[in-house]
């Protein structure tokens, strides 16, 4: 049995739905859509003056090696093992949902840590809050940029291959407060911690360092790719969300490359999560109630 906590990517529900809701979905995606090309705009017309689209803040390389990006890897599937052997049989998801939130943050914290151990200093592991408004500022503009065209793509992949969770199958039967609350914090705090930790700081920071004497014009780039690519291959088996979250991937790696942290990609991850997770429990029904299919 594995325990996951994902990302969330939901598809457009695909029930019959009233005028008005039509109506309402319609102003959403509007202004939605708007306020993605207005960011995408300030972009254009930020590169188009040379400067870079996020401003760099100086930071050094992170002071570890493959082995210890091995052992963070190892120690992240360690936990979720442990914790998915500890379950007794016929655990009900509430409470697989919580060892999968305290293995992950486990994991994190130990991997910390070992890196702590290795003489990194909390700089070095990206997770600095002294500039924390200008990291807010930074993940609502992600927001804002990124939401509405991968909820878009979501719904057309899903025309291809439904998109399946058993989170949404849990959420269809669940929707007791304990319920939605274990799943906001799995989706909200545990996953975003943990995953930009993994994949924008351990492994994208030694990847920029280590791929620096052979391409030096552009490690950082490929690091970025790199590292999202290994962040939605790890979401396989949601159907085809791993397409838009590899491109969610790309802008949170941009934002850890240009800040050299972490904190903005947690806020922005988080964000994204908790509206996706708000838009599931809309879509399975209202609070005590099963979902409407």
């Amino acid at each position: 049995m594995e325990i996951e906590i994902p990302d969330q990517m939901p598809p457009l529900a695909a029930e019959t739905v009233s005028g008005q809701e039509i109506l309402v979905f319609g102003l959403v995606a509007a202004c939605g859509l708007i306020a993605s090309l207005t960011v995408l705009w300030l972009i254009v017309r930020r590169t188009s003056r040379g400067l870079p689209a996020v401003e760099s803040r100086p930071h050094q390389s992170v002071p570890w090696n493959g082995v210890d990006v091995a052992a963070a890897v190892l120690s992240f599937l360690g936990f979720q093992v442990l914790a998915a052997e500890s379950m007794p049989p016929g655990a009900s998801l509430q409470l697989r949902l919580a060892a999968g939130s305290i293995a992950m943050l486990s994991a994190t914290a130990v991997s910390a840590a070992h890196l702590l151990l290795r003489g990194a200093g909390w700089s070095a592991l990206g997770c600095g809050l002294g500039r924390l408004r200008d990291d807010i500022r930074l993940a609502v503009a992600g927001l804002l940029l990124l939401l509405a065209p991968l909820l878009g793509l979501a719904a057309v992949l899903d025309r291809i291959e439904p998109y399946k969770h058993t989170i949404v199958d849990f959420l269809n039967a669940h929707h007791d407060p304990l319920s939605i609350g274990l799943v906001a914090f799995a989706a909200v705090v545990a996953a975003p911690i943990a995953e930009e930790f993994l994949f924008r700081r351990v492994l994208q920071g030694w990847l920029e360092g280590w791929l620096k004497p052979q391409t030096p014009q552009w490690s950082g780039m490929a690091a970025i790719v790199l590292s999202s690519l290994a962040f939605a291959l790890a979401h396989l088996g949601q159907g085809l969300a791993w397409v838009p979250l590899f491109f969610f991937g790309l802008v949170v790696g941009y934002l850890a490359r240009q800040t050299g942290s972490i904190v903005p990609g947690i806020i922005l991850h988080g964000l994204f999560n908790a509206v996706s997770v708000v838009l599931v429990v809309l879509q399975t029904g209202a609070p005590g109630t099963a979902g409407a299919h």
